[in-house]
């Protein structure tokens, strides 16, 4: 399902008018209409409910006073309230408020916040807020009787229905511009917006509804014609992208991936995401290791073939020398993990950065291997590279504030992974996967429990082993996000959020792709 910014929904409304003859008093009609029948969808009836509808001076205001009057019509009870002058509502947003009038409806009107709070205290008794203040198009902070508005609302014990998006929040980034409205559903128009796939804007959101208004084909497709896509990945979507095997496949078949990783006391990342490679389909996984650690990593792992490597004897990590037996082996890898608890001293940093810029195979880059890339000037890189940062170690590649990021990280990901050259994997909630086209998918699985050491060293693993199968490294990416996020979806179900484990994630891999693999 494709994602849209409030510009590029605001163009696939021009279009559909002013090119496809569609009046926008109708698709107002029809935004109004789609609302009310969720709602009856939900409720079976509301004869004798209470409603309160909030509207605003614009068209998200118009939308309230149609959802008004199909409510008046449905035998509920219904008090509007208008936040502003009426002879300021203008367009199709006037045209529906007389509609309302004309149908015996009352516009109470409240332009002062002290109006707002006196009025609020006949709010109480509602059985349904409907919170038609502010649209897509929001820019700036929320003020004045506007916030006092959501303020009220917000403390009120009853649903709330948004229309389109609550109000406060940015159509684009999810953000809050001040306050914003916690609505119990939004009905969004035509197409999901970006800013209600990220938190907090999708915490915002409650339970979201994507009703159809009848945009023609047309129009979206011309709106969007030469725009950047975003789209949100689906089960179908991931299932549509899991590696075949053949009946006669064998191990060599499957891929061999080689995972450098580990220095002392991190042994555990090294072995997450070895067997994270061979959980993901991988026919056989080296583990490339300290050679003071290769014990331990024997005893911890049955299935994975471990390759004791030179290291610095007192700090038990890689040494520089490593490079020589990793160059030796890397043309017999379809992948390469590198990074995760490999540690961050400087001969070990030089080994990571001579490994990645002489590879021969697809890599992934993880953890301390993104710390080595960070200011070494080593894009473009000679092979296809996955780079899979969280939000403080994308910071550090950039050279930016976490905030800069969080800002917009839909744009962040698509300049960074085009100028670099790499599909960049944005670990968060939610996480996002951008190739160097531009191309970006946001990811809908996953959950707070998985805020645990160790997943990531999981989804680094599950990545390389698909990407050993065949499965091209922009693809894999996105399809061990989903995977990796529905696995954990099926530990938090199974264990709850406290106290599920990186090893819970990896456990559970093996039912979330076998589901995907049924389709």
């Amino acid at each position: 399902m494709r994602l849209v910014t409030a510009r590029q929904m605001a163009a696939i409304d021009r279009r559909t008018i002013d090119h496809h003859g569609v009046p926008g008093i109708e698709l107002m009609h029809r935004a109004g209409q789609a609302v009310v029948e969720e709602l009856l969808s939900r409720a079976g009836s509301v004869a004798g409910d209470r409603f309160v509808v909030l509207c605003g001076r614009g068209n998200n205001g118009g939308d309230g006073f149609v959802i008004a009057r199909l409510l008046k019509e449905n035998n509920a009870r219904v008090a509007v309230y208008l936040l502003g002058e009426p002879e300021r509502v203008t367009g199709d947003a006037r045209s529906a408020m007389e509609e309302w009038l004309a149908a015996g409806g009352d516009v109470a009107t409240l332009t002062e916040e002290a109006a707002v709070h006196e009025a609020a205290a006949s709010w109480r008794d509602a059985d349904y807020l409907v919170d038609a203040l502010l649209g897509t198009g929001l820019s700036g902070d929320v003020q004045g009787g506007m916030r006092a508005a959501i303020e009220e609302a917000n403390r009120l014990r009853v649903p709330v229905i948004a229309v389109d998006i609550p109000s406060g929040v940015s159509g684009d980034t999810g953000q809050i511009c001040g306050v914003a409205v916690n609505a119990t559903l939004t009905v969004t128009f035509g197409l999901p917006k970006a800013g209600q796939a990220f938190y907090p804007g999708r915490r915002h959101c409650g339970t979201l509804s994507v009703a159809d208004i009848g945009f023609p084909e047309a129009a979206v497709r011309e709106a969007l014609e030469g725009e950047p896509p975003i789209f949100m990945t689906s089960k179908t979507d991931a299932a549509g992208w899991m590696p075949k095997r053949q009946p006669d496949a064998h191990k060599g078949d499957a891929g061999r991936v080689m995972v450098v990783a580990g220095s002392v006391g991190m042994t555990g990342a090294a072995a997450l995401a070895s067997e994270a490679a061979l959980r993901a389909g991988a026919g056989l996984v080296y583990l490339g290791c300290p050679e003071s650690l290769n014990d331990i990593l024997e005893t911890k792992l049955t299935e994975v073939i471990t390759l004791p490597l030179p290291e610095l004897r007192k700090r038990r990590c890689l040494a520089l020398r490593a490079v020589g037996d990793i160059r030796r082996l890397l043309p017999q890898m379809q992948a390469l993990a590198i990074g995760p608890g490999v540690g961050r001293f400087r001969e070990t940093v030089e080994l990571v950065r001579r490994v990645v810029s002489e590879s021969s195979v697809p890599m992934v880059i993880d953890a301390d291997g993104l710390f080595a890339l960070a200011g070494a000037g080593l894009f473009p890189l000679p092979q296809p590279a996955v780079l899979t940062p969280h939000y403080g170690e994308f910071a550090r590649l950039l050279g930016c504030d976490i905030a800069d990021i969080r800002h917009n990280p839909t744009e962040s990901c698509r300049r960074a992974a085009g100028e670099w050259g790499v599909t960049l994997l944005l670990k968060g909630a939610p996480t996002v996967v951008c190739g160097p086209s531009g191309e970006t998918w946001v990811n809908p699985t996953g959950n707070a429990g998985m805020a645990t050491a160790g997943a990531g060293d999981v989804l680094t693993g599950l990545i390389a082993g698909l990407i050993a199968q065949g499965v091209e490294p922009e693809v894999a990416a996105r399809l061990g996000a989903f995977a990796h996020g529905m696995a954990g979806d099926l530990a938090r179900d199974e264990l709850g959020v406290h106290g599920m484990l990186a090893g819970d994630i990896l456990r559970h891999l093996p039912r979330a792709l076998k589901e995907l693999e049924r389709g």
